[in-house]
């Protein structure tokens, strides 16, 4: 890790009180990360943090050492700002529909009113991209990544949640454990990589459970899982994001909320053997930024909801 990068994670660890949480940010594991501190601190000859189980805070040290790095980063940003206008041309961003909808369209205005020189050509679909021969410069996928030699920037992870419709618990009944779903199916979410269906999770002691329902229908996308679970055809399983709206309007209720599934991870790629244009790295520094915004969000609410209960 160079020394710039370094700064980065350092004053990342504090403004976020956790080198997992700082890790992430800068798409390096807790381990390096706790290693680049340590060696930032033997090359300084000083302590910078104190750490714990639970808490990370600055030493004395640390406070004027973040004090003086702050300020050259945020010289640093300014020169960065100071060029926006001079970045020029398209942006191809391919991700799955709801996301741009959802995360991405609705802070875009603010993205393109600082950068006027850029345009973005956002293209919507869940099939393998050839970013190199169809010209695309990165994509925002969800899930397992297929082998393959582009680079991968891990984004967050999607809370995911088992719902149906009232019409269908008025029919079937509310199961109260994953071991309660005799005579009930599932909403069948074929993979458009393996098309292969995928088994409902469902965390159960700390051990992730999967369960095989019969499917009257298979779907390849989220939009239709969403509507046929609508339509009570079953249980679905998807990210929380997707049913947000169903669930806001009674169209949808959460189920099994005590076994949740596992959350999907999110992840930027982009190709591995070619220099970024500055405008495809600024939009990339971008979408780090609203997805990991998006996460604290998530962690907000999960923690709310934990409080209440």
């Amino acid at each position: 890790m160079d020394r710039l990068a370094c700064i980065e994670l350092f004053l990342r660890v504090i403004e976020r009180g956790s080198f997992s949480a700082a890790a992430s940010s800068c798409g390096v594991s807790r381990p390096a990360a706790s290693a680049a501190i340590q060696a930032l601190e033997r090359r300084l000859g000083t302590r910078l943090l104190h750490r714990s189980t639970r808490h990370v805070q600055p030493t004395e040290e640390g406070k004027l050492y973040y004090a003086h790095c702050r300020s050259i980063v945020a010289s640093l940003e300014e020169a960065d700002r100071s060029i926006g206008s001079a970045l020029s041309g398209v942006i191809r961003l391919d991700t799955v529909g709801h996301l741009a909808r959802t995360i991405i369209l609705p802070a875009l205005p603010d993205f393109l009113s600082r950068h006027p020189g850029l345009t973005v050509h956002l293209g919507e679909g869940e099939r393998l991209v050839d970013l190199l021969r169809e010209g695309v410069d990165c994509v925002v996928r969800g899930g397992p990544l297929p082998d393959s030699d582009m680079m991968a920037r891990p984004l967050c992870l999607l809370p995911e949640i088992t719902v149906a419709s009232p019409d269908y618990l008025a029919r079937h009944g509310t199961p109260r454990d994953p071991d309660d779903l005799g005579g009930h199916c599932m909403i069948g979410f074929a993979s458009s990589r393996t098309k292969q269906v995928l088994p409902l999770e469902f965390s159960v002691g700390g051990q992730l459970v999967e369960r095989i329902l019969p499917a009257r229908l298979l779907v390849s996308g989220a939009e239709s899982s969403a509507t046929a679970a609508c339509l009570g055809l079953g249980l679905a399983q998807a990210p929380r994001y997707r049913f947000e709206a169903e669930l806001a309007r009674g169209a949808l209720v959460e189920v099994l909320s005590a076994f949740p599934p596992a959350p999907t991870p999110l992840t930027l790629l982009y190709p591995s053997n070619r220099q970024l244009p500055p405008r495809v790295r600024v939009f990339m520094d971008w979408l780090i930024d609203i997805f990991s915004a998006f996460d604290r969000n998530n962690r907000k609410q999960a923690e709310s909801g934990q409080t209440e209960k």
